[in-house]
Order: C-alpha cells, then structure tokens, then sequence
C-alpha cells in the first residue's frame, strides 16, 4: 500500500498543481474562486479565517501563483476520527486536469497525519460527474438521503432548486479503488430517461435486488434551460433514492451513462 502523501504527489503532478494551506491572501482568492464556481457566496470571509485559525483544513491548489481550485473543512463526530469536508470546488477552466483528485488525496493525507480515519461530506445526487467521483475515484460510500437539506438554493447556479443531498462517506485509511466491475445484467430500472429526456418511474418487482436510478445527462445546463424539467428530475430521483435507501438499500455503484446502483442488504 501506498503512502496517502505518495497518492497525493501521484495526483499532483499529473494535475500540475501544488495544494497547500490557504494564508491571508489565498483565504481571498479562494472565496473568489468558490464565488466565481457557485456564482454567489458559499463561505463567508471571516467564516474561513476562523476555521484556518482554529486549526480546521483550508487549502488550496495552485498552478503557479494562479489559484484553480480550494477546498475547505472542519473536525467532526466523532471527535478525533472525522472531519466533514464543507466545500470544494475548481474552477471551469482548469477542469478535466485532475485537480479535484489532487484536493481531496491532499485532505486524506492531512486528515492521517492527525489520526483522522473518516472523511463526510454531501453531494447533489443529480450531478452524475460528482457522483462518479466520489465513488469510483476515491472510493467513498452513501451513507443517507438528505431531503432539501439546506433548504432552497439562492445561489447563482442552483437557485430556486431543492437541496437535496447523499452524504458520502470515505475512510481514509483504506487503498484507493480498483476499477469496478459492470452493472449486474438483472438490475431493474426502477427510474430510466424517455425518449424526451424526461424521468420515467418504472415498477419494480417486490424480490428485486438491484435496481438502477437513471440521472439527467447534465443537470446544471438542464437547471439553466428548463428549470420546470430540472425540478422534475429532482423529485423523481428522490423518489427512487431516499425511500430505498432508508429501508437499507445500498448504493454499490454510480456512472454517468447508467445512474445509480442500488443492491438489498440481506
């Protein structure tokens, strides 16, 4: 197994960045990444110096002296295990380099070197690419259904929408994952995408035990060019998600083309 500082430096160089903790004048190029990403304040000034000062994660990537991605965190339940990581983000012109894989390997190294074995954080389980990332990069698992968990969304990209969240789970100490193996021929679509490209609810046998949840293709310029539709998607997903997952069904796997993979626990 190798080192987390060795998986991190990997990612580095293959994303031409150097993450390091954010000072003064990153904390301020960092707020203005996230503001520029999310079109609207996610974190406030202060809100990140405190949590720099009181010792929590904040870093940032940095290509040059061009910051092009940032991500913040703060210590969690339980005490000395865990940390929830309450934003990340890179910004849209240096997508597709690997940064974010870059941020989150440097946060599991932190996370180590201070005896912290668990990291959380929540996700919009409509946006595929995120989805993918969070379990067939780096591993982590779905832990719950979180309905409007933020309440209504004010921001730039996502106003007027539902906040809906998974909360993911990643334990650190584990190797990263292998690729993983294809969705089982006898899953039932328990959610598909019609001809139209809108959601389309399925019956699923009641002694099924995987189920695929489809997802839009892209969910962000849907919420630009047909919000009503983006809002439709949101409670279809939900619909198919968060009862299954309360009853104890697990998400095993996630890719754009396909969706989600639930399995029955037995």
């Amino acid at each position: 197994m190798s080192t987390a500082w060795e998986d991190y430096s990997r990612a580095a160089d293959t994303a031409d960045v150097e993450v390091r903790a954010l000072d003064a004048a990153g904390r301020v190029q960092a707020l203005a990444l996230w503001s520029s990403i999310w079109d609207g304040q996610v974190v406030e000034g202060h809100t990140l110096t405190a949590l720099a000062h009181a010792g929590n994660y904040a870093a940032g990537a940095f290509s040059g002296d061009q910051i092009v991605g940032a991500a913040t965190g703060f210590f969690a339940q339980p005490l000395g295990r865990a940390m929830h990581s309450h934003v990340a983000g890179v910004a849209a012109a240096a997508a597709g380099r690997g940064i974010g894989t870059a941020l989150k390997l440097h946060q599991r190294a932190w996370c180590l070197d201070r005896g912290l074995t668990e990291m959380t954080w929540t996700f919009d389980p409509l946006v595929a690419r995120n989805a993918a990332f969070n379990l067939r990069r780096l591993g982590a698992t779905c832990d719950d259904y979180l309905v409007n968990h933020y309440g209504v969304m004010t921001d730039g990209l996502n106003a007027g929408d539902d906040s809906d969240r998974i909360v993911a789970r990643w334990h650190l100490d584990r190797d990263l994952p292998a690729i993983e193996s294809p969705f089982p021929a006898d899953a039932v679509a328990a959610l598909a995408v019609d001809t139209d490209g809108e959601p389309a609810s399925a019956h699923v046998p009641g002694d099924a035990t995987a189920v695929t949840v489809a997802l839009p293709a892209d969910i962000e310029t849907l919420r630009r060019t047909d919000a009503a539709r983006a809002r439709q998607w949101r409670r279809a997903v939900r619909a198919a998600l968060e009862p299954r997952m309360a009853a104890g069904w697990i998400v095993t796997a996630v890719s754009r083309e396909a969706g989600y993979l639930l399995e029955r626990t037995p």
